[in-house]
């Protein structure tokens, strides 16, 4: 069931259940929800939703759950190819693909099993893939302070596939490099090295 938000004044869907408005969402496609095929929709649909849309309801302090380690430790650290699944907000269709993250410490690194959590606290919510790429670099920033932090989100959008421009085979490619990522080339140009070197599209 999907976590319920306080009732804004004025409300017209006040008191109406979520499931309720997924059976009259279906009426006005045309459809009858009392069919077979659809008496459970309602239900799976509310699932669903709280399922795709659980980052809200996760914060990033939770997700670390005090996985933050000192160590002597200055090279880059490297996640890549992390599967990512999110909705595009302005239609409410998917868009999913792969992250690459890196940052180099400062004194502390990461759990390295948090990092995909990271990418799916700030995934699993309506997202534009531009501002998800900067929530996941300024995430891990906040958390532990490193030199610098680099990701970069790869996504087919089912919102260019499906509808629009119908384009099946177009690709998404956004960045976000902080610190040294932003202001040294040559650590810039490592990053992107390797992880061209694991065969992405890059």
């Amino acid at each position: 069931m999907m976590p319920s938000q306080p009732e804004q004044p004025g409300d017209p869907l006040a008191g109406i259940s979520t499931q309720n408005i997924y059976r009259e969402l279906l009426r006005r496609m045309g459809e009858d929800p009392e069919r077979d095929g659809l008496l459970r929709t309602p239900e799976r649909m509310e699932k669903s939703t709280a399922f795709l849309t659980r980052g809200y309801q996760q914060s990033i302090d939770e997700v670390l759950h005090g996985a933050l380690f000192d160590v002597d430790y200055d090279e880059m650290v490297i996640v890549k190819d992390i599967e990512f699944y999110s909705q595009c907000e302005h239609h409410l269709l998917p868009f999913f693909g792969k992250a690459h993250v890196a940052y180099v410490p400062q004194g502390k690194v990461i759990g390295l099993s948090k990092i995909p959590r990271i990418v799916d606290v700030f995934a699993r919510r309506l997202q534009v893939q531009e501002r998800l790429t900067r929530q996941i670099a300024e995430a891990i920033t906040a958390a532990i302070r490193p030199q610098g932090v680099a990701v970069i989100l790869e996504a087919s959008h089912l919102c260019m596939m499906m509808r629009g421009v119908e384009k099946q085979h177009s690709s998404t490619v956004t960045s976000a490099m902080l610190g040294v990522f932003n202001t040294q080339l040559q650590t810039r140009n490592e990053f992107l090295s390797l992880v061209r070197r694991a065969g992405s599209g890059l």
